[in-house]
């Protein structure tokens, strides 16, 4: 019905502009909007403007779903949500408990047991345990442009830092939800971790979303999530056959190429902005991998080898 795509649109509209966007008279707006009513579909008046729309917290239910799309939502949604394996997934999995007491009984048994066969492990993630209700009021202030109040405990500062927060973006990363935004108090855009974040206030302040900003061009090649100044590096790392192949099958970063050697070796290239999140990636494979460049990152390395020998060279010989 268009009267209906009109009105999911998302802008109020009122009977004139309704009819003309439908290309029916007043009195057939008026008609199909009983129609709606009457169907359960929440149509409302705003008295002042004499404009009609749906709630934006309104969706209708699913339809014509394939077997196939139908079990990949369920068993997604229920693996994620219900593991607590993705922080802020109980609604998907609710939604995806709706879907299944809709389907046929037949289907719904098969997808049951098909869905007991699938197991998805993202790896360890922050649960963020009582911090649902910082996720809502960063959702609410990027959907409506309001200015937030801060208080973070900052592991750069070593302190609890407050400030004013324009938020641009939410990101999941790895482990955990990140917030993007002009930080108040550094004077750019900065990212928060929200398991930090100890305090937060909406303010009536509103922001306008700057036009030129984008995620991609903020993170720019950062191995993870922390851009250094500067320009970016040629890092070229070669690790032992051991691991090589282990190494090839993961896509690390955007920028990576891979060249296996006749030993079977491997030497990873990747052009990164900033060197302090790669030197850890690359400690993780301990001596099975060697930074052949750049020498800044070899010293980074070799500075963190050189403690870590310090920290266990008493145990040496016990």
């Amino acid at each position: 019905m268009k009267l209906l795509q009109t009105l999911q649109s998302g802008q109020a509209q009122n009977a004139n502009k309704l009819a003309k966007e439908c290309g029916v008279s007043r009195r057939t707006v008026f008609r199909d909007l009983e129609t709606l009513r009457s169907a359960g579909i929440p149509v409302k008046l705003d008295d002042d403007s004499r404009r009609y729309f749906i709630p934006s917290s309104f969706f209708l239910p699913p339809t014509n779903f394939t077997a196939a799309e139908a079990l990949s939502i369920i068993a997604l949604a229920s693996e994620v949500g219900d593991r607590k394996q993705l922080p802020f997934y109980e609604p998907a999995r609710q939604a995806a408990l709706k879907l299944e007491s809709t389907l046929p009984g037949a289907m719904r048994e098969e997808l049951q047991s098909m869905t007991r066969n699938i197991q998805i492990r993202v790896g360890q993630t922050n649960p963020l345990a009582g911090q649902e209700c910082v996720y809502q009021k960063i959702v609410d202030a990027i959907a409506k442009r309001r200015v937030l109040r801060m208080e973070y405990e900052s592991l750069t500062e070593w302190e609890t830092i407050k400030t004013k927060l324009r938020p641009y973006h939410l990101l999941f990363s790895r482990r955990s939800w990140y917030v993007i935004g002009q930080s108040s108090l550094h004077g750019e855009p900065r990212t928060f971790n929200l398991g930090r974040i100890t305090s937060l206030q909406t303010m009536r302040q509103k922001f306008a979303a700057p036009k030129h900003f984008s995620l991609n061009g903020y993170l720019r090649n950062a191995w993870h999530l922390i851009p250094e100044p500067g320009r970016d590096h040629h890092v070229v790392v070669r690790f032992r056959p051991m691991v090589a192949q282990n190494v090839a099958e993961v896509v690390w970063h955007k920028t990576q190429e891979l060249k296996f050697r006749e030993d079977g070796s491997l030497e990873f290239h990747a052009h990164v902005s900033g060197l302090s999140e790669v030197a850890w990636w690359i400690m993780g494979y301990g001596d099975q991998a060697e930074v052949i460049k750049p020498m800044k990152l070899r010293r980074i390395v070799a500075g963190r080898v050189a403690k870590m020998y310090a920290t266990y060279n008493g145990l040496a010989g016990r």
